[in-house]
């Protein structure tokens, strides 16, 4: 993979300008989304052990792949871009350098740290569910997650200057639309209601 900079490469392949600063929207998106995946994936491989539904579980393998492959694209760039991959700036702070308010605004608690993102008391909660109790669950979880991670995505497409990674992000708004529509259609199925009930 090249060299990821704010932007782009060279015909030689050496970096043509310097790499995003530490407080640039490039690496507080892919910080900050890093983080966001990992949620879905420790979601998705709790409900991956308490269910045998195959529709579930498929939708879970392909969070699993999806979004810890793309978590390892953010990493390495920030590496790359001689960053860490922590920050002590706020989550989604990065997203007010472009008019994007709401993320930037939005008040963590209980082990929730961005919009979209489950509570500690909903994790604990999930793995004590089995069954089509777990799945649904999940379901509304993973719905209210992708429409996070949906907005922050695009609060990045909005502002983003550095072209590979706002491909990236392209993606993940148009990948996670499309399961929002799949979820939405999962939780019909199984005779349940969009949204997180109050624990």
């Amino acid at each position: 993979m090249p060299a990821l900079v704010a932007g782009g490469t060279s015909a030689s392949g050496t970096s043509s300008v310097s790499a995003p600063a530490d407080d640039s929207p490039e690496a507080g998106f892919a910080r900050d989304m890093s983080t966001h995946h990992q949620q879905a994936v420790d979601l998705s491989f709790i409900v991956r052990d308490r269910t045998s539904d195959e529709p579930t579980r498929t939708l879970a393998f392909d969070i699993i792949n999806t979004q810890a492959n793309q978590r390892g694209m953010m990493m390495g760039w920030l590496d790359q871009w001689g960053l860490t991959q922590h920050s002590a700036a706020k989550p989604m702070a990065w997203m007010t350098m472009g008019g994007h308010g709401h993320g930037a605004d939005y008040q963590a608690h209980d082990g929730s740290l961005m919009p979209g993102m489950a509570t500690t008391t909903q994790l604990t909660k999930l793995r004590s569910l089995n069954g089509r109790d777990a799945e649904v669950f999940y379901l509304q979880l993973m719905l209210e997650h992708h429409k996070g991670g949906v907005e922050m995505a695009q609060g990045y497409v909005d502002m983003a200057s550095n072209a590979t990674e706002k491909r990236l992000a392209q993606s993940m708004v148009n990948g996670q639309t499309s399961e929002i529509g799949l979820i939405t259609d999962m939780l019909k199925d199984r005779g349940a209601a969009p949204g997180v009930p109050a624990s």
